[in-house]
């Protein structure tokens, strides 16, 4: 019974990293056509909705404790690499799932669909991440002399920039109205200097940074993934902002990534 289950969690990993790809393809290909509809791109026609906040936990804390589990049923996890690994990634999902919901301002919404689309989402890449990283023999690879290597080195120092702007760049976002007003601002400090989606650059770099850290196949997918649903809407974004600021405004920022997109 045993083989058996761990034979089909095998079959349905390997499945799952052919089928993610493919799908973050025609997810990255559909959002240019649909905007999601939370935060600015909120409409009633996506229809239930929760308070912003109650959606973000709810749409982020499966992965924050299905990678908790992942680790501690791995035979891996007390290992010094893979328990950094999850550290690492631990600490981006505490703040997006339990701190940055309480800092939200305003009275936002999120459709239970978007919610829902997210914590599956989630699930499926805490899983990949998780097994890849815990469950699969790593034991050669990630010895503790793994620390020292220049891919953990500066997949390291990717994450932690990466996250340092998607932290500030948050903070700015959220100081952007005074007390009461709820007319749009325009972002420009920080890297607002250089792209109209700043937040969304710190969180492609951090996962860009964990896959390089990790030279993990299933932490690479979530690169792909992590670029399919952000660089349409970080476009739609610019877009907005050219429309009701003007190109004199937005200048010549680009959306997502300096001065190439």
């Amino acid at each position: 019974m045993g083989e058996n289950t761990d034979s089909m969690i095998n079959t349905l990993f390997n499945s799952l990293m052919y089928i993610m790809p493919v799908l973050a393809i025609i997810v990255f290909i559909a959002l240019f056509f649909v905007k999601a509809g939370y935060g600015i791109f909120h409409t009633k026609s996506w229809g239930l909705s929760l308070p912003n906040k109650v959606g973000w936990v709810i749409m982020e804390c499966p992965a924050f404790i299905l990678m908790a589990a992942m680790w501690l049923t791995g035979q891996y996890s007390m290992m010094s690499a893979p328990a950094v690994f999850f550290i690492l990634f631990e600490i981006h999902y505490f703040q997006r799932a339990f701190v940055f919901p309480l800092l939200m301002k305003g009275k936002s919404k999120m459709p239970v669909s978007i919610m829902l689309m997210g914590v599956v989402f989630n699930l499926i890449n805490g899983f990949l991440i998780g097994y890849s990283l815990f469950h699969i023999e790593n034991s050669d690879k990630y010895t503790a002399e793994w620390l020292y290597s220049p891919c953990f080195i500066i997949g390291t120092l990717v994450f932690i920039a990466g996250m340092v702007i998607n932290l500030h760049s948050d903070n700015v976002i959220r100081h952007l109205r005074p007390k009461g007003d709820t007319r749009h601002y325009f972002p420009q400090k920080g890297m607002y200097r250089y792209v109209t989606s700043a937040n969304y650059l710190g969180e492609l770099m951090e996962w860009t940074g964990f896959a390089i850290l990790t030279c993990d196949a299933a932490a690479w997918v979530f690169v792909v993934w992590t670029f399919a649903n952000l660089a349409p809407r970080a476009y739609a974004i610019r877009k907005r902002y050219v429309e009701e600021f003007g190109t004199e405004v937005v200048g010549k920022r680009k959306c997502l990534i300096p001065y190439i997109y």
